[in-house]
């Protein structure tokens, strides 16, 4: 039995893609096919854009998918949430929908967008978020170029922001932040309810986390004398518990660790000077806790 599972085409591709191939999987793509190959019996995978994924999982035309809060919420899709993942197309993180408006206009909240009209391709959750503060204003569906459209065509624009960057190359401003958004892998409801499906996404879900947890970390080993490891350890952060096994020299320790790969280079040299020797780093691609 194979768990038909969705990869979202477009920005989150190749992101997603790369966080498969540090969880295990190695996913091929060509442009000309929609079914891209997976080194997994188990596993058939379909392109499908974000937008639409949630409505496939909860039709079952596939068991499972991944793509944004977002776009459950704007679809109101009934589906299971297995993990949230913390990734996006430029960083590992969250995305915002924001309102924002021309930075020349008068418009300071949402509340002086009564009457007015906003564009947007989150349309549903942009609606739920005016009647929410009791603001009545028109919401046009925008099919791309959001940022380009006030003043001319749209007052305000709800539209998704990583960085901000786009906005204020657009001369825009945000007035206020209408989501939060981070990508999901989600499963039909009665995939989820059967026993093996079940356990194969767990088992993805596992893989996946383990991938995001060691982005950014790395490990290092080292040998020190028993003498020296009170200062290696003084070096050493204090929160990261090393894994410390003898050598066959009963003089000498391995220690073993997992630190932040920021800190590597500022931590190596003072792990040299405090006795030990033969460091190395080597990169990460999963961390189950």
């Amino acid at each position: 039995m194979k768990v038909k599972l969705g990869i979202p085409k477009g920005s989150l591709e190749q992101a997603t893609i790369d966080l498969f191939r540090r969880a295990g999987f190695h996913i091929s793509t060509s442009s000309r096919s929609y079914f891209p190959s997976i080194d997994d019996p188990e596993i058939e995978c379909m392109m499908i854009r974000a937008q639409e994924m949630a409505r496939y999982v909860e039709d079952g035309v596939l068991d499972a998918g991944l793509t944004g809060l977002d776009w459950v919420l704007e679809t109101e899709a009934r589906v299971q949430t297995v993990a949230d993942l913390i990734y996006a197309k430029q960083s590992f993180g969250k995305v915002r929908w924001v309102l924002a408006a021309p930075e020349a206009s008068p418009f300071q909240t949402v509340k002086d967008l009564e009457g007015k009209i906003i564009a947007t391709e989150l349309v549903g959750v942009t609606r739920r978020y005016l009647e929410k503060h009791g603001v009545r204003a028109k919401v046009e569906f925008s099919w791309g170029a959001t940022e380009v459209k006030p003043p001319v065509l749209a007052d305000a624009i709800v539209e998704v922001t990583e960085t901000g960057s786009s906005l204020r190359a657009n001369k825009l401003r945000i007035l206020d932040t209408v989501l939060e958004s981070n990508t999901q892998l989600i499963a039909n409801l009665d995939s989820w309810a059967d026993p093996v499906k079940r356990r194969k996404l767990e088992d993805i879900r596992m893989l996946l986390e383990g991938a995001i947890a060691a982005l950014g970390k790395v490990g290092l080993m080292l040998n020190v004398s028993k003498a020296d490891l009170p200062k290696v350890l003084a070096v050493l952060p204090a929160l990261k518990k090393p894994t410390i096994s003898h050598l066959s020299d009963e003089g000498w320790l391995a220690v073993n660790t997992v630190l932040d790969e920021s800190t590597v280079r500022i931590i190596i040299p003072r792990l040299k000077e405090a006795g030990a020797e033969g460091i190395v780093e080597y990169p990460l691609n999963k961390i189950v806790l």
